[in-house]
């Protein structure tokens, strides 16, 4: 009798098992779907419908779904909504880079400056060499006129990328507004190398001159 209860046991739980991966297959099956109708809705430019597919499905625990709602509520123009997802995907993955960045664009859009430059240095304490956030946030502190900021970010891009326009170019730009008019002579020398004909560039080394 004993044998037979434990057959039965292991027969009801193998059923149940059965049904649970079943379960578990449809509601993939559902995701994988969702995800492949926002991007159709997305190529279309029908960000309405995007967000919609993917609503449908929506699991708050899930990274992927609150990362592409941030996305796709961004290029839909709804910020606010694009914000509080993107800030869900970061709580839930807090070293997300990825998230981040994303983040940064709706921020961005509201006026909220003081929170981008805060994003910046947070993925820069994660990643110490990313140079997209470095280029970035140098760009932000030039804006403001804080050229001392600036000057070490770029400068950072440069040892990184020796060779690159952008890099290059912020940094002779930035070390002529400091007044190290030598530094910058150099370094507009260099971006010349790269770009013969840059007006920038030239220009540069006439107001050294």
């Amino acid at each position: 009798m004993e044998i037979l209860r434990s057959i039965r046991q292991m027969m009801a739980i193998a059923i149940l098992l059965g049904l649970s991966l079943t379960t578990g297959a449809q509601e993939d099956d559902k995701t994988v779907k969702a995800f492949e109708d926002s991007y159709a809705s997305e190529t279309k430019g029908d960000y309405t419908s995007a967000i919609a597919s993917l609503k449908s499905i929506y699991d708050e625990k899930s990274y992927e779904i609150n990362v592409r709602l941030g996305w796709l509520n961004y290029k839909n123009g709804t910020f606010t909504e694009s914000i509080a997802y993107y800030s869900k995907a970061i709580a839930l993955k807090p070293y997300s880079i990825e998230a981040k960045f994303g983040l940064i664009l709706p921020t961005s859009s509201v006026g909220q400056m003081d929170k981008v430059i805060s994003l910046y240095d947070q993925i820069l304490q994660i990643d110490p060499k990313n140079s997209v956030a470095l280029y970035r946030l140098g760009l932000i502190y030039y804006g403001k006129l804080q050229y001392d900021k600036a000057k070490p970010l770029f400068e950072s891009v440069v040892n990184l990328y020796p060779f690159d326009y952008y890099g290059l170019i912020m940094l002779a730009w930035t070390n002529y507004r400091l007044g190290n008019l030598r530094e910058a002579k150099v370094l507009f020398s260099k971006v010349l190398l790269i770009s013969p004909n840059d007006v920038d560039a030239r220009r540069g080394l006439q107001l050294i001159k």
